[in-house]
């Protein structure tokens, strides 16, 4: 790796330390040629966020204006490829030396948003009108990426909550990981900060002290989440999906328990998406567990949650989960003994451990939902639909509010256009209001949320 610094900035050419060691020439060149096309600007914004791990700036456009001058490309090479990055943060680097971590997360970019788009779906599209060929396409996305590991018997918590939370709440979270991890169990998150991020810091102390050196630290995410949210350094997977939908699904695919933090509309969108695929007939078998959990300073938060999914999706969602306050011992517990259940679950459906294939994600939560203002306005939120085909939809809302407050396109068409309007029914919309009023004054809905203006507007 050559390095020349000025002004807090650096210039290197790095190699790939695991991800893309072994290429055919046709795969570099397809690789080359696809970074210089339409997948260069979000390939650069999320090395930017990758060689930024640290950083409090979760506004797309702040990161971006720092770091103006960064650029990246891929040097094609008989014996494989490298990256040039020109003027990258110099936080990424110890002694001129980029720190390792670091360097795995940014080959893993490379690797799932060229890679992926150029060498092994060059042919076909990503989305697919088919079910099947989409959850085809989330299978050998994690193949590829190596987190799909026979033999390994059901481990994998996946931890939900948001990257701007208090600090009470962030200790806790560290403490449910502790919990889990001292219990051998596996951690996988949104890989960003905050409750993504605490989660996993418990796990490893309790790894270590257990003297456990296999312990996985799995991040999941998407381009426009990730060029706003750097993976935090913990993770020791890193896998960039395509889009939310299938993110979502690599979730659910395969992890083996869920457990949610307090968080915002982003979390409130995984608790929805989650809760339509459980309340889908053809999942009625399935075994997943599920917990919502939060320290007793913010009790307040899942008892807000609770009252909405009743008044929205009814009783039998309420049944699906269950709410352990301030008690990290019982929800690692809790965990704990059901993956015998899951394991048991699996093997009699002839299941894989690591990929969850009976699981039915139907249609509707697999196509990508565009976050316009047009397409927002359409959806129907109202109650005399089924609570699956309702909580689709919610979903979706939530979707689209994530991508109003941190991702690049919802910010630029909430400059050009205004707020998103919410249309439904009027209780339903009282409810929505007064949730998303705790969200805003809980500082839940970005990082710097202390000047946080509203991307929405409820429309009565």
């Amino acid at each position: 790796m050559r390095v020349t610094k000025s002004n807090a900035r650096l210039s290197v050419i790095v190699s790939p330390a695991s991800s893309l060691q072994t290429l055919s020439q046709r795969e570099i060149s397809y690789l080359y040629d696809a970074s210089q096309g339409d997948l260069y600007e979000i390939f650069r914004q999320c090395a930017l966020a990758v060689l930024s791990s640290g950083s409090d700036i979760d506004d797309i456009d702040d990161l971006a204006s720092e770091y103006h001058d960064f650029s990246i490309n891929v040097i094609q090479q008989e014996r494989g490829v490298k990256l040039e990055l020109l003027n990258a943060p110099s936080q990424a680097f110890v002694d001129g030396e980029m720190i390792k971590g670091i360097k795995e997360h940014l080959f893993s970019v490379l690797r799932d948003i060229i890679f992926i788009h150029a060498v092994l779906y060059k042919s076909t599209a990503i989305d697919s009108d088919s079910s099947e060929k989409n959850t085809d396409t989330v299978f050998n996305i994690l193949r590829n990426a190596g987190v799909l590991i026979p033999q390994r018997e059901p481990s994998l918590i996946v931890c939900w909550g948001g990257h701007s939370i208090a600090r009470e709440e962030y200790e806790y979270t560290k403490n449910v990981g502790y919990q889990l991890g001292l219990r051998g169990l596996d951690i996988c998150t949104g890989c960003g900060p905050g409750a993504m991020k605490g989660p996993m810091k418990g796990a490893a102390i309790a790894h270590g002290k257990q003297r456990n050196n296999s312990g996985r630290y799995v991040g999941l995410s998407e381009p426009g989440i990730i060029a706003a949210e750097s993976p935090n350094a913990l993770v020791n997977e890193l896998v960039v999906l395509p889009d939310i939908e299938k993110r979502l699904e690599a979730f659910v695919r395969c992890g083996h328990g869920i457990i949610v933090f307090p968080g915002g509309v982003g979390t409130a969108e995984e608790i929805f998406y989650l809760l339509a695929l459980l309340l889908h007939p053809s999942n009625a078998g399935q075994t997943i567990p599920l917990a919502f959990t939060a320290p007793q300073s913010s009790v307040h938060y899942f008892e807000k949650i609770d009252e909405f999914i009743a008044l929205s999706l009814g009783e039998n969602a309420r049944s699906l989960y269950k709410i352990i306050i301030d008690d990290p011992v019982s929800v690692a517990q809790s965990m704990s003994l059901v993956m015998s259940e899951v394991q048991a679950q699996r093997k009699k459906s002839k299941d894989a451990y690591f990929f969850n294939w009976s699981l039915t994600v139907p249609l509707a939560l697999q196509q990508p939902f565009t976050p316009s203002h047009e397409n927002m306005a359409d959806l129907n939120l109202h109650t005399d639909q089924s609570p699956f085909n309702l909580a689709v939809n919610l979903r979706a809302m939530f979707s689209a509010l994530v991508a109003g407050n941190v991702k690049a396109e919802g910010l630029a068409a909430i400059e050009r256009h205004g707020p998103y309007q919410i249309r439904g029914d009027a209780n339903l919309m009282n409810a929505l209001d007064d949730l998303l009023r705790n969200f805003v004054a809980s500082g839940r809905m970005k990082i710097s949320s202390q000047s946080y203006r509203p991307c929405y507007e409820i429309v009565s």
